[in-house]
């Protein structure tokens, strides 16, 4: 005992310490993937916006380019009517300036003149002839005199006034040549303030920075909002609705077996195989081949679709029956990928999505029977956007694939009460007997949806019967690279129940 008490507290404390550094790196990965998806949606936003602008910008800049040679041959044609018409106003005021100096000369000419009469008269005036001078010619003297005096006086005021008018005349000129240099300072200093890419963002910005919100909210906030609607409105509305139920209660149930990454199959006397080429991995030597290029000429695009073309048909022609053949099935290209054989007897039957389909096995006597259930009038097949149904009836083997694995969930009477529901990831649904009531329900959590660890519905299945399913429903490496057209792809399979 007391051996033992050191070893149990040391185990302890490596224990807690275990689980502490577990609970950081979980922490530090958790804060990692927020700060990676931080990172990636900001680098996504700047690049929305920069895309946005630039677009704007080139359009406007296009428009720009489209409207500015009218508008310079507009404003062409403008400024040179306002250069004739200055020219013509510089010509009028040159004329008017040419009558006012030629008129200003001959005022001046007057004065000078009527001067000097008015000098030459005074000269004339004495005392002796004052005295003994004529009368009469003194008073004319007088009278030219005054009259010579009165147009010196008007033409002094008309020079005046003629020097009033030319200066007035200047000053309007000047005052016209100063505005017109300032406004054409303002011009040049306006048009070198801002470059043209510069007036392009900004006016882009003006133009679209609502639309721009309106982006990056629908980027960052779109997908959340989103994915809440479907999941509390459309998801828990379209699920009220009656189950589909495509057959009555069977005589018999199909049996399938554990799934493995190779599957050896068993041809017996008088049976045939009809498989894809690329699981055919290995078989004896004896079998009779042959290629068959459709699984079902009744259904030859649904056969196209899955891939059920090109088919290897091998058969054991021994008609003594004392001897079998051994064929070994496999894909090489996905190690993830098991397989397994589901035995369908007679009164037996299986809906089965035929792209899980790998091949057939039957007596080369008799046709592979397939059913077609059409359910485009259920609210049902419009929630899981499953239309058509396949069934498969025996007797015959199926040989189908599974990711990680192919299970079978029996639902059977336990102890006197009815059989349960049961439900399952709906990617993962790969067939199920007709009797049972399927029904898309809603997914669990929202968060397991939400983080797209499982689809916005589950398959119900309830009633005494069979649902076969693939142990995960993750995609491969090599279909991660084209996921959203192989989700495409996969929509329209679904559809058609395929």
């Amino acid at each position: 005992m007391t051996n033992n008490c050191p070893r149990t507290s040391q185990t302890t404390a490596v224990e807690i310490a275990a689980g502490c550094g577990n609970t950081v790196a979980l922490m530090y990965g958790m804060l990692l993937t927020f700060a990676t998806w931080l990172l990636q949606k900001l680098l996504a936003a700047g690049l929305i916006v920069l895309l946005a602008l630039a677009v704007y910008s080139g359009w406007l800049y296009l428009q720009d380019e489209r409207v500015l040679e009218s508008e310079r041959i507009t404003r062409l044609q403008q400024a040179i009517t306002s250069r004739d018409q200055l020219l013509a106003v510089q010509a009028t005021l040159a004329r008017q300036l040419t009558a006012l100096q030629a008129d200003l000369n001959t005022q001046q000419d007057r004065v000078q003149r009527a001067a000097d009469i008015v000098a030459a008269l005074r000269q004339l005036e004495s005392w002796w002839d004052r005295l003994l001078g004529n009368p009469a010619q003194q008073t004319a003297n007088a009278e030219q005199i005054e009259r010579m005096e009165a147009l010196k006086s008007s033409a002094a005021a008309k020079i005046a006034e003629l020097k009033t008018s030319v200066g007035k005349t200047f000053q309007e000129t000047e005052r016209l040549d100063l505005t017109l240099r300032r406004a054409n300072l303002e011009v040049a200093r306006l048009e070198e303030s801002q470059s043209k890419p510069r007036q392009y963002v900004f006016a882009a910005w003006e133009k679209t920075k609502w639309w721009i919100a309106l982006a990056l909210g629908s980027y960052f906030a779109g997908p959340t909002l989103w994915l809440l609607t479907m999941y509390y409105a459309v998801g828990g509305l379209l699920v009220r609705g009656r189950a589909i139920q495509l057959g009555v209660e069977p005589s018999a149930l199909p049996a399938v077996s554990e799934s493995h990454v190779s599957l050896e199959a068993t041809l017996q006397p008088g049976e045939r195989l009809r498989v894809k080429e690329k699981f055919l991995q290995a078989s004896d030597e004896g079998i009779k081949r042959q290629t068959r290029f459709v699984l079902d000429w009744r259904i030859p695009f649904t056969s196209l679709a899955c891939g059920l073309v090109e088919l290897v048909e091998m058969q054991n022609a021994d008609t003594t029956g004392s001897g079998s053949y051994r064929v070994t099935l496999s894909n090489g290209d996905d190690p993830h990928l098991e397989l397994a054989l589901v035995t369908i007897p007679t009164g037996a039957s299986l809906v089965l999505r035929p792209s899980f389909l790998v091949g057939v096995m039957q007596n080369e006597k008799e046709r592979l029977s397939i059913r077609r259930h059409w359910r485009i009038f259920k609210v049902q097949a419009w929630v899981s956007g499953q239309f058509r149904f396949f069934e498969f009836i025996g007797p015959c083997r199926l040989v189908v694939a599974g990711s990680r694995g192919v299970r079978a969930e029996i639902l059977a009477d336990r102890g006197g009460a009815e059989a349960p529901a049961r439900r399952t990831n709906q990617d993962a649904t790969i067939g199920f007997t007709p009797n049972l009531k399927y029904q898309p329900v809603r997914a669990e959590t929202f968060w397991s949806y939400y983080r797209g660890m499982n689809p916005l519905f589950d398959d119900l299945f309830s009633g005494r019967g069979l649902f076969v399913l693939q142990e995960t429903s993750s995609e491969g490496p090599a279909a991660k690279s084209g996921r959203f057209w192989n989700g495409v792809w996969n929509g329209i399979l679904k559809v058609f129940g395929l």
